[in-house]
């Protein structure tokens, strides 16, 4: 009897060394299961505050230096700006921006596509435009500015504060303005469209430089000018047109040797012993201040380029034709051709 109660006994305290062991492997499994979780919900945490990290750094380089985006009605008349922001000027789905600095400038605009205005799809007015007016930029009060736009109602831009800016009346009808946005109509759209607008101090919101970049048919343009009228600026060029003396090596060399308004083509040609490096060379005809710009083109040795209307020359190298005409039929046109530093390489009197 004795040695069963004995048995009995350390068999109870044998179970209960097992209960208390069996306990506490539990409690050790639960708070590991624990501590893994939580370390799975800092992991998640840290990944998370990386990506926001990485997100806000990507945001900050795509908006010009950390610019916030704000939205603005498309018909917004309202000449005020907001510094240090991005804007969306394209029209519908377009995707257009705006940019401005500290001042309030309207800086920057880049579009990876412009798409043209639609007449059979979107509302557009018997005037061409999006809207019935446009913002009242400070300094279009003068009756020799407009109320510029950066990218036009024709291809796709809107009319607000953060599309518009003064610009020479002259140049924003006949110019070199008015010739871009329409290079850009003739050949449906175009990519990779970048402008920079400068202005003369920090105080005003008139520019006085526009700097255009931009791919058509896959060749890059380039366009610049100054906020000035056009005409004035001619006058002065054919005033001060250089003596026979004054030109260079290079211009003996490299010369407009032939220009015919009526059939509407110009041909460069390099007598020189070495090929020239045309890309970004521009011709003008100066009455009307129409430009060309050429594309990645180099010109060889003893050879010569025709640029003109390819609808009446079948043997041009580049298109080239403004509206209903490049060349001034009735009336003195001459031909210039500037290099890539904006020098006078040579002038042609017709």
């Amino acid at each position: 009897m004795n040695i069963n109660r004995k048995l009995t006994t350390a068999l109870c305290i044998v179970l209960m060394l097992i209960s208390t062991l069996s306990g506490c492997g539990n409690n050790s499994i639960k708070d590991t299961k624990a501590a893994l979780k939580s370390n799975e919900v800092a992991e998640t945490i840290v990944s998370d505050k990386a990506q926001i990290k990485n997100e806000e750094a990507l945001i900050t380089e795509d908006s010009l230096e950390g610019n916030k985006l704000i939205e603005v009605d498309g018909g917004n008349q309202s000449g005020h700006r907001e510094p240090n922001v991005v804007v969306d000027i394209g029209y519908g789905d377009r995707e257009y921006y705006a940019y401005t600095n500290e001042h309030s400038q309207l800086v920057k605009v880049t579009a990876k596509k412009i798409t043209l205005q639609d007449e059979s799809t979107e509302p557009v007015l018997s005037t061409g435009r999006y809207y019935r007016d446009e913002a009242k930029v400070p300094g279009v009060e003068s009756k020799s500015l407009d109320e510029g736009h950066v990218i036009a109602d024709s291809l796709g831009g809107v009319s607000n504060a953060y599309n518009i800016t003064p610009q020479n009346s002259t140049l924003n009808r006949h110019g070199d303005q008015a010739y871009m946005e329409k290079a850009i109509r003739n050949a449906g759209g175009c990519t990779d469209f970048v402008a920079v607008i400068t202005y003369p101090n920090t105080n005003t919101q008139i520019p006085s430089h526009y700097s255009y970049t931009y791919t058509i048919n896959g060749n890059v343009a380039h366009d610049e000018f100054d906020n000035v009228n056009p005409d004035e600026i001619n006058a002065k060029l054919e005033t001060n047109a250089p003596a026979e003396n004054q030109t260079t090596t290079m211009s003996k060399e490299l010369m407009i040797t032939e220009l015919d308004k009526k059939a509407e083509y110009i041909v460069i040609t390099n007598s020189g012993s070495k090929s020239v490096d045309l890309t970004g060379w521009k011709i003008i005809s100066v009455r009307g201040n129409q430009s060309f710009i050429f594309p990645k083109f180099t010109l060889d040795s003893n050879a010569s380029v025709k640029v003109g209307d390819s609808a009446k020359n079948s043997d041009v190298e580049f298109h080239w034709l403004d509206g209903k005409g490049t060349w001034n039929n009735s009336k003195s046109d001459p031909a210039e051709l500037y290099n890539t530093k904006g020098e006078l390489v040579n002038r042609f009197e017709d």
